[in-house]
């Protein structure tokens, strides 16, 4: 079992981080630019969302199974969470298959510059919306005898 032990609190946190970006306009702005639909299939536990860029705004549907996607992320809930961190390298992750891709990788790879602030942004995210015990950044604290 990974760090997100059901489908329910991964959804609230990511979709909620997804809800953040869309919102920033310094984020949202370039990501709407690139008119693609990403679908983010998660798994350990299991979770379906897509972000739709092709419209005025970015929309942010988790369980969306039926829309055509341009682009598919498959990873684990763990590794996409280490990767808002900006702990994880996308070109190394898809080479070792930690991510798997289909669709124009280009086009993805071209997001990377838009999305970079969103780095600084998760941890920050975390711990304003009570989700602290996930902030794989903070120094960890033993316990007290």
């Amino acid at each position: 079992m990974g760090m997100f032990k059901t489908a329910e609190k991964l959804e609230e946190v990511l979709v909620g981080f997804f809800k953040l970006m869309a919102d920033t306009p310094v984020i949202a702005d370039k990501l709407l630019k690139s008119n693609l639909i990403i679908r983010f299939n998660y798994a350990d536990p299991d979770l379906v969302v897509v972000v739709d860029a092709s419209g005025d705004k970015l929309d942010v549907r988790p369980h969306d199974t039926d829309t055509k996607a341009i682009v598919e992320m498959s990873m684990s809930a763990d590794i996409a969470h280490r990767f808002w961190f900006g702990m994880v390298n996308l070109t190394k992750a898809l080479t070792r298959k930690e991510m798997v891709a289909k669709g124009p990788i280009p086009k993805v790879l071209k997001l990377l510059p838009a999305i970079k602030p969103s780095y600084a942004m998760y941890p920050q995210y975390l711990e304003a919306n009570g989700f602290g015990e996930y902030n794989i950044t903070k120094a960890y604290t033993p316990p007290s005898a």
